[in-house]
């Protein structure tokens, strides 16, 4: 048990997208605010938590397995604790399947979180009433009312709201995070401000439907008002967006993000496939052709804007045809990078009652095949940047290497430059001078300046 007149220490590990990555920011600095302190490694800590993610079946294997890793690592006293949305959605059979994990705790229990770890430690913690945690109103108040630890890397996550209004037919997030709720512009550009003054330049804003940003507290002009409400930040030089719903993007968001120098020319839209009536079993919006205009749109406002989406093979009632389809929408759209996942039948969806199921060593099929056809345009994306000047933000040195990217790349999900000097958190022009499938190499020119 841990000793009473000192404060535990907790080790947190993520898993998941970049919004759990914000969660567990935030509730690290929610602990710390009552008193808890950070570990340096598992087998330090008092308490070991897991911030889960269950979106897919893979993503709930991939939790069970860190819990067990982190139980078999973790000192004999030390207390294992289960958060996130796998907690969320799935806390009573965590609870049944695992016993040796010491408390779950859902999303919309975070505010609890202080007081069950000084019931699992015997720590009495500072009183969160003395720091106004609990006068915040929701786990989502709380969480966004915290300010955020400083970061490490010269790039940071913030979102813009919680949940999602869509019922696409494959999708568990609504029934994990809820409606969507957005955050008021004003709080939005608060923390913007506080990761710039700890050193942040790159702000990448997410949300489960990003661009149906503000409908919701019926803020005026939505996304494209907050991007203009957010844009003259002290500190920040590039802004990025992630997660856009086809539907939801408004020529005026199209024409601001070209536009507007702080916004990165980078677009992520969310497709999934390409095949319309298989789109439409899926409840999502469009088909090639209107996939393929939405890009020309996007293009014809920024003719070097990067491109990026993600697709679902193997969803109930995909035909080799509509595969193929996907494949020719693929060579046409040209995108710069692109994302496969196969179908996941989820608990809720309205998808597991569909009919045509295809097997997964089928599905694992197609998707190779349409992957090796987006590896080769990638690839071909990346070999048209040698000879080009690019702005690069260096994210971190990686055994004496400077890596960093350009506005062609997202953190976690796309390609690096690897450059020949520089340190985190420089801003440089380089030139690419090679290729080397996902990843260029460059090198520098001059530094861009301070921001």
């Amino acid at each position: 048990m841990t000793d009473q007149t000192a404060a535990p220490t907790v080790w947190l590990s993520t898993l998941g997208c970049a919004k759990n990555q914000v969660d567990s920011e935030k509730v690290s600095a929610m602990l710390a605010e009552a008193g808890y302190l950070s570990a340096d490694s598992p087998d330090e800590a008092d308490v070991v938590m897991v911030n889960t993610c269950a979106f897919i079946e893979e993503a709930r294997r991939e939790s069970v397995e860190t819990i067990l890793e982190l139980e078999a690592a973790k000192a004999p006293d030390a207390r294992l604790v289960v958060i996130g949305c796998m907690a969320q959605r799935f806390g009573t059979d965590v609870a049944e399947a695992l016993p040796e994990v010491d408390a779950i705790l859902g999303l919309d229990r975070y505010g609890e979180l202080a007081s069950t770890l000084g019931g699992l430690t015997g720590w009495q913690p500072v009183s969160l009433e003395a720091t106004g945690s609990t006068n915040r109103g929701s786990s989502f108040d709380i969480l966004h009312s915290i300010n955020r630890p400083a970061q490490t890397l010269p790039y940071a996550y913030v979102k813009t709201a919680e949940g999602c209004d869509k019922t696409c037919a494959f999708c568990a997030i609504p029934l994990i995070r809820g409606k969507q709720r957005s955050r008021r512009p004003s709080e939005i550009r608060g923390e913007m401000a506080g990761l710039a003054a700890g050193g942040v330049s790159e702000i990448v804003l997410v949300a489960q439907d990003l661009a149906a940003y503000g409908r919701d507290i019926e803020a005026p002009g939505g996304i494209t008002d907050l991007l203009r409400f957010v844009s003259d930040v002290e500190g920040i030089a590039r802004l990025r967006l992630l997660y856009l719903y086809p539907t939801e993007i408004r020529q005026s968001l199209i024409d601001e993000m070209a536009a507007n120098p702080l916004i990165a020319d980078y677009f992520d839209l969310s497709l999934q496939h390409a095949a319309g009536p298989l789109l439409r079993s899926m409840r999502r919006p469009g088909n090639t052709e209107k996939h393929l205009a939405l890009i020309e749109r996007i293009r014809l406002a920024s003719p070097n804007a990067a491109l990026r989406s993600s697709f679902i093979l193997g969803f109930p009632g995909e035909t080799e045809d509509d595969v193929e389809e996907l494949a020719d929408f693929l060579e046409a759209a040209q995108l710069d990078w692109a994302g496969f996942f196969p179908y996941s039948a989820e608990e809720g969806t309205s998808a597991v009652d569909l009919g045509g199921a295809v097997p997964h060593d089928e599905a694992m099929a197609r998707l190779r095949h349409v992957s090796a056809i987006q590896d080769d345009l990638t690839t071909a994306a990346n070999l048209r940047q040698i000879g080009e000047s690019v702005d690069v933000l260096v994210d971190q040195v990686e055994d004496g290497t400077p890596v960093g990217r350009s506005y062609r790349e997202a953190p976690d999900i796309d390609g690096m430059i690897v450059l020949d000097s520089g340190k985190p958190g420089d801003w440089l022009t380089a030139e690419i001078v090679g290729s080397y499938g996902t990843d260029l190499s460059a090198v520098v020119l001059n530094e861009r300046g301070a921001v």
